[in-house]
């Protein structure tokens, strides 16, 4: 398989590079600064924006689909960044004729009783989510062939267990109330996606 990833040296892009390179795919790793990625064999760099819808539908030519992993930088208004983030996104995936996987976030989830956690968020991380939320809610009207995988609340680098669950568009939490997963497990799930597509047009979610 032949993957554009957008956002491949950021913490959970370059776990995705790693485990798609792994299993024998041929990744177009993508970033605004391509030389911080760290290449796997079987990988090339490429500098993209992907709020350039143009750019990322060009860059999309001859793979089979296309994930994207980018989030605001930590200045300026998070919302509008993540809007033209969704917007360059799905642009190019239209034009391209190529699926899309976005990389979502917690925030964009339920509670077990159908309200959504966005209101429970951090003054800090709460535009960011907002902006997340947006593109989420965008991707069905878009005419693009999209996946919108949410991680648990807490994603950090850690194992590679294979053990996790999978669920909807409900935030999952264990035992003790807690939700998390590590980025190492989010993108071997993420990449049994790719392989096996069991969640087009959904919004899927993973924890421990």
């Amino acid at each position: 398989m032949k993957i554009l990833l957008i956002g491949a040296s950021g913490m959970i892009g370059s776990r995705i590079l790693a485990e798609a390179a792994a299993r024998g795919h041929a990744v177009h790793a993508a970033s605004r600064n391509p030389n911080k990625i760290a290449l796997p064999e079987g990988a090339e760099a490429v500098a993209l924006d992907v709020t350039d819808g143009a750019a990322v539908a060009q860059a999309a030519e001859g793979v089979d689909v296309i994930v994207t992993t980018v989030s605001p930088r930590s200045t300026g208004d998070a919302v509008s960044e993540m809007a033209a983030i969704g917007a360059g996104a799905m642009e190019g995936a239209k034009a391209a004729g190529k699926p899309l996987l976005v990389v979502g976030g917690a925030g964009t989830l339920n509670l077990p009783d159908g309200s959504p956690l966005l209101p429970n968020l951090p003054p800090e991380i709460l535009p960011e989510a907002t902006g997340m939320k947006a593109f989420k809610e965008s991707l069905p009207e878009s005419g693009v062939d999209w996946t919108f995988f949410a991680p648990a609340a807490l994603i950090e680098p850690g194992a590679r267990t294979g053990k996790y669950r999978i669920g909807g568009d409900v935030l999952l939490s264990d035992v003790d109330g807690e939700s998390r997963i590590s980025a190492e497990d989010y993108a071997m799930a993420l990449v049994d996606e790719l392989e096996a597509p069991k969640h087009r047009g959904e919004v899927f979610t993973i924890a421990y």
